[in-house]
């Protein structure tokens, strides 16, 4: 007969997969790797909730910045982009501001000097005068990026690392431990094209050590609910135990796959998911949960469970009680110890344990104990309050603030170009806002009147004329004209005003054009 790829045929009609692989739903024999090996157990409570996590994406910041050093890094990284920015662009020409992109930035950067406007070079015997410069803008900017990079780390520092949890280990006695109540849960899942209807013995429970006096065989049906449910990934074994308190001697549970016909009792892997929860406080959970996969073994060739000897699975249950948590008692469970049973890894071998009856079988025994001795006292300390938070956030200010102070005052003090830089950029300003006010005025007077008014010709006569005014006395003028009977009509009397007002406007812009400042 033909078998799929990775199969071997037996008994004439039959097809198994080869070890180490095992059917899928389509027919086919895959390679069973269990997507790794680790086992995964929580740290106490693993579904616990604080102000932090309900408020912040904390996950996605722990996801984003594994260490305070990404923070940093980034910081530093900012930092030396601003200040490369800022070294370059003064190198660049101001064209006297007019249309200057760069004169703009730097005129912008010097508002920025929001901490060292008063703590720049000082000459002797002058009056203190509140100063921004380029310079100082941009060590302020520079400030704040590292007063907020530093701030982030400590906010990053606080919200995952703000406690630590402190474990007491203390004597149990007997009432200690019954006071422990608990919904415990033991879901075992064997990877396997098996089902549930080759499962047999899953019936009884062993309390204590075979030989001893204490030893005691029940039925599993009093002390736990169980049932078998056939998964995708093979038949999963389910044990609840509701309000269960913690066994004081060993307990064993077992059960076996047997082979049926086309299905032999055979596996590649196992998983364990133990969870203990509060009967009464369902939020927090302690678990442990692993897939044993076969290249676990000191061989590391692929290998598939089946025969005879056990499969033993030890689960030790540790009692636990968090102060933190209003005096929570939770039963931790911990995997122990796995003592693999029968299983094989060559073809030929496996085939002849499938032609074997006696072979025909998984065992597997779960042996729940506990330790009974002691028992953790758990609780958290705060390592940061509101007074040091508060403390180092203002630490960091200063900090950021005396870095970039004392670059400033050495910067000024080795370079005297540095000491009135504000110097040029203001008389810069100055220029530009005194040539808009004056185009300003400019356009008003010939829109009122007429451009020619404006022509040197005109502008001397305009000005001889404010001279012969002022000198004579253009009121006086009117009445003597006025007293002698003379007429003067009324749009003369305003013109002449007109041009003495125009007159001292054209003073004015030859003022403005010698000096460049705003008269």
């Amino acid at each position: 007969m033909s078998c799929p790829s990775n199969a071997f045929g037996y008994n004439g009609s039959y097809c198994a997969c080869e070890p180490g692989y095992w059917r899928q739903h389509n027919g086919s024999c895959a390679l069973f790797s269990g997507g790794g090996s680790d086992w995964i157990t929580s740290s106490g409570v693993g579904s616990s909730s604080t102000v932090f996590s309900t408020v912040l994406p904390l996950e996605n910041i722990r996801r984003f910045t594994q260490s305070q050093a990404v923070l940093l890094e980034a910081t530093l990284a900012l930092l030396l982009v601003w200040l490369f920015f800022c070294f370059l662009i003064r190198f660049a020409p101001l064209r006297s501001g007019r249309n200057s992109v760069w004169f703009r930035l730097r005129w912008w950067i010097s508002r920025f000097d929001f901490f060292f406007s008063t703590e720049h070079w000082l000459d002797d015997n002058k009056v203190v005068v509140k100063r921004k410069t380029e310079l100082g803008g941009t060590f302020s900017v520079a400030s704040w990026i590292l007063f907020v990079g530093l701030f982030s780390a400590l906010l990053y520092q606080m919200i995952t690392k703000r406690s630590i949890e402190v474990h007491r280990l203390i004597p149990a006695n007997l009432p200690d431990l019954q006071s422990f109540v608990n919904d415990l849960e033991f879901n075992i899942t064997i990877f396997s094209s098996m089902s549930c209807s080759q499962l047999r013995g899953l019936d009884t429970l062993v309390i204590g050590t075979p030989g001893t006096i204490e030893y005691r065989v029940l039925s599993l049906s009093t002390y736990v609910d169980y049932q078998c449910k056939n998964t995708s990934s093979g038949p999963t074994i389910s044990l609840k135990c509701t309000s269960c308190q913690i066994p004081r001697r060993n307990h064993y549970i077992s059960w076996q796959f047997v082979d049926i016909p086309n299905a032999p009792a055979m596996a590649v892997g196992f998983q364990f998911n133990i969870s203990s929860k509060d009967h009464n406080n369902e939020k927090h959970i302690s678990f442990v949960s692993g897939i044993l996969i076969t290249h676990n073994h000191t061989n590391d060739k692929p290998r598939t469970f089946r025969g005879a000897d056990l499969n033993i699975l030890e689960v030790h249950l540790f009692p636990q009680i968090y102060k933190n948590l209003h005096d929570l008692k939770l039963i931790k469970p911990l995997v122990h110890d796995f003592v693999s049973g029968s299983s094989f890894s060559e073809v030929a071998e496996l085939q002849a344990s499938l032609l074997n009856p006696k072979d025909g079988l998984i065992n597997t025994t779960l042996r729940v104990s506990y330790l009974s001795d002691y028992m953790v006292e758990i609780d958290k300390e705060n390592v940061m309050g509101p007074v040091g938070f508060l403390a180092n956030v203002g630490g960091i200010y200063s900090v950021s603030i005396a870095i970039f102070l004392y670059l400033l005052v050495q910067c000024e003090a080795r370079i005297k170009k540095l000491r009135n830089e504000d110097n040029l950029l203001r008389k810069i300003k100055s220029q530009r806002r005194a040539q808009c006010n004056w185009e300003k005025l400019r356009k008003y007077v010939i829109y009122t009147w007429h451009p020619s008014i404006l022509n040197d010709k005109n502008s001397n006569n305009n000005q001889n004329s404010l001279m012969l005014n002022s000198c004579c006395g253009v009121r006086s003028l009117h009445r003597k004209q006025l007293s002698r009977g003379g007429s003067l009509p009324i749009d003369k009397l305003f013109l002449n005003s007109n041009e003495a007002t125009i007159a001292w406007l054209l003073i004015m812009n030859r003022v403005h054009e010698r000096h460049g400042v705003d008269a």
